[in-house]
């Protein structure tokens, strides 16, 4: 078995692993590269690999950095399964029909200025009729439900604790008559998030693991001091009469949030002052959740039957789904909350809401989540004071909070526990979808603790196992 790391290598964004086994090609995600945008379209568009050799493909979540790249992927000639849980393609197949409607507009804007300066347009990646055309090759399989993707590989979903849906794979590999344990992690989750069931570490016997590090350098805080910061937050915003302005992922984050909102208005620990979901993905991707209750752990089944409403509806909250109902958000006075896509703040009607509101100093932009870098997320997160949204130069008056305590991410103490693990029987582990630094932080805290085998592979390095 060979192990070609062709994406989130090195780098956070852009998942893509390509395994080689008994003469059949599987790829581990089919991600989206974000990044400098020059660098973007050029890396996405060209696979290191012919797409139509691919036998299968299996997605550990929906996340656009992990499943954005597939209509590319069949654009360009693959035409095989897709295994994922359920929830897992159903949230795929509506993120990727609204990735192929931004592909779409970010050409049009692009193509503007290429034609003022007399350049020939870009194609997009992909549209969004491209991205309706991957639907056909979804498969989807449940959790602990064994499946063969090819020949000799024997594949179990486990649950992941990230997002909806989201999984860490299993695969058992016989080869020339020798059996190989492989553990793919996708993206790992946290204990006790709001709506998730907790995830499922490794398990039974792994001789090779493969993991996230993205916050390998950072242990978090409890989620419910991350729920307390939150809750002070909103207050304070409140009583001068602000508006709290959250750029937030549409799926997973989006949902957490509504859920903890809920919470503290139903409590009475924060005034009840309107809440905006505005992100049509939002809304499809919440109407997902609201279809897969078998993914919610006991206490958001509790929570329901306790308040007699449902967790992600409150008497509060408006989701908005046209853009006329969009701009009005921005007619309405302070206190108020709004909650939009993009969850770095670089496309979508959140570039809208910061235009309006970053100026006034009673507001607070709320970071929740990681921010990579070069987008508009890291350079709010990084509190600079001028930025430039849609070409324009803006003075940030407003206050910026970040609260890290909120990601679905695993921090570094749930990140070693994970490793630690497989200490004593794994005899590689890799580290994937990390920045060096937390890669680099993470290994040493390993080695500290005799789990000397982790390694931190080049992008396109390939390794025999």
């Amino acid at each position: 078995m060979r192990i070609h790391f062709n994406g989130a290598a090195r780098t956070v964004t852009g998942s893509q692993h390509l395994l080689e086994i008994n003469g059949s090609r599987l790829l581990l995600e089919c991600g989206l590269f974000q990044g400098r945008r020059r660098d973007t379209y050029e890396r996405n568009q060209n696979f290191s690999f012919e797409p139509g050799s691919v036998d299968a493909v299996m997605l550990s979540h929906a996340h656009i950095d992990h499943s954005g790249n597939l209509p590319n992927l069949v654009k360009q000639g693959f035409s095989n399964p897709i295994y994922a849980t359920p929830a897992t393609v159903h949230l795929a197949d509506i993120m990727l029909r609204d990735s192929g409607h931004i592909q779409e507009a970010d050409a049009r804007f692009v193509n503007k200025k290429r034609a003022q300066r007399g350049e020939p347009p870009i194609e997009p990646l992909y549209t969004s009729l491209d991205a309706a055309e991957v639907t056909q090759y979804f498969r989807p399989v449940s959790y602990d439900e064994p499946f063969e993707p090819v020949p000799g590989v024997i594949v179990r979903f486990v649950e992941a604790g990230h997002i909806l849906g989201s999984a860490g794979i299993s695969l058992e590999v016989e080869e020339k008559g020798r059996k190989v344990n492989l553990w793919f992690s996708g993206d790992i989750g946290r204990y006790d998030l709001p709506l998730l069931r907790d995830p499922i570490l490794p398990h039974g016997k792994v001789d090779c693991l493969m993991m996230e590090c993205t916050y390998g350098d950072k242990p978090h805080e409890d989620i419910r001091a991350a729920y307390d910061e939150l809750r002070e937050v909103i207050k304070r915003t409140v009583e001068r009469g602000g508006k709290v302005i959250i750029p937030s992922f549409a799926v997973g984050r989006t949902q957490e949030l509504v859920y903890f909102l809920n919470e503290m208005i139903a409590e009475g620990s924060v005034p009840s002052v309107p809440v905006y979901v505005d992100s049509p993905l939002a809304v499809h991707a919440t109407e997902v959740f609201v279809q897969h209750p078998e993914c919610f752990d006991k206490e958001t089944h509790d929570f329901i039957r306790t308040q007699k409403h449902p967790a992600l509806e409150f008497k509060q909250l408006t989701y908005t789904h046209s853009v006329e109902e969009s701009k009005a958000i921005n007619e309405r006075k302070g206190p108020l909350i709004i909650i939009s896509a993009s969850g770095m703040a670089e496309t979508g009607r959140i570039l809208h809401h910061l235009r309006n509101n970053i100026e006034d100093p009673r507001n607070v932009i709320l970071i929740v989540s990681w921010q990579a870098p070069y987008t508009l997320g890291r350079r709010l997160a990084d509190r600079e004071k001028k930025v430039r949204i849609f070409g324009e130069v803006f003075h940030r008056r407003a206050e910026v909070v970040t609260i890290g305590g909120l990601s679905a991410h695993a921090g570094q103490t749930l990140l070693i526990d994970y490793a630690m693990c497989v200490k004593d029987q794994a005899r590689q582990v890799f580290l994937v979808h990390g920045e060096e630094r937390a890669a680099t932080a993470l290994m040493e805290r390993l080695a500290e603790l005799g789990l000397k085998q982790a390694v931190y592979p080049d992008w396109h390095a390939s390794v025999e196992i």
